[in-house]
């Protein structure tokens, strides 16, 4: 068993405890890691880019000129692909970029970024974050106490909390997300994951 300290809201050591070794200090898989925020970002992706085709594009119903007769070459619209103002061969077309993954791949590649986190030294373990209100200032006061001031840090809290979200929504190198967002690429976007005491049951049942 891993053990890590806990702090309190001050930064202050309170307790200690231990972390499930397979979730928080497993082998660390860098290929699934790998797959999984490709998956993540391909997902993402808009898939918006498209052109008309010469079906599409707006005109060049009259034929230009007379088959025959006149020296230039053959032209039925002028709407074709090799005129100006024509149709696009082959262009983009709304499309999805998502793909298909296994549960047991993407499981796996959250577990070795959970645990990279823990073998790096940049997992910190929080009992309770509690504000009298919704403030950024407030919030700023708790990360800088945590020591966390200059890393970027995502919070993880056993249920969606709607007061810590709006008290960093203005701190942009801080997230806060609940435990069924929790995710590989926001673990390797942030460099510091702080985790709230209640919270690591919950990530434990998920991974388990």
């Amino acid at each position: 068993m891993a053990f890590v300290d806990v702090l309190n809201q001050k930064g202050e050591k309170i307790d200690s405890m231990d972390l499930d070794d397979s979730i928080f200090n497993a082998e660390i898989r860098e290929d699934l890691v790998q797959q999984v925020v490709v998956w993540q970002l391909a997902k993402r992706r808009s898939g918006t880019a498209c052109a008309k085709t010469r079906g599409q594009v707006r005109g060049g119903g009259k034929k230009p000129w007379r088959q025959k007769g006149t020296g230039r070459a053959r032209a039925g619209t002028s709407r074709s692909p090799i005129w100006t103002g024509g149709g696009t061969v082959f262009g983009p077309a709304p499309r999805s970029y998502a793909t298909s993954l296994p549960k047991k791949v993407r499981k796996a590649a959250l577990i070795s970024a959970l645990s990279s986190k823990l073998q790096s030294d940049r997992l910190t373990v929080v009992d309770n974050i509690e504000l009298p209100d919704p403030k950024t200032r407030l919030f700023a006061e708790t990360v800088s106490a945590l020591g966390l001031a200059s890393d970027k840090a995502l919070f993880v809290t056993p249920i969606r909390d709607e007061s810590l979200i709006r008290s960093s929504r203005n701190i942009y190198k801080v997230l806060v997300l609940p435990t069924e967002g929790l995710n590989v690429y926001d673990l390797l976007k942030f460099d510091r994951l702080v985790l709230l005491r209640s919270s690591i049951p919950k990530i434990v049942e998920r991974l388990s």
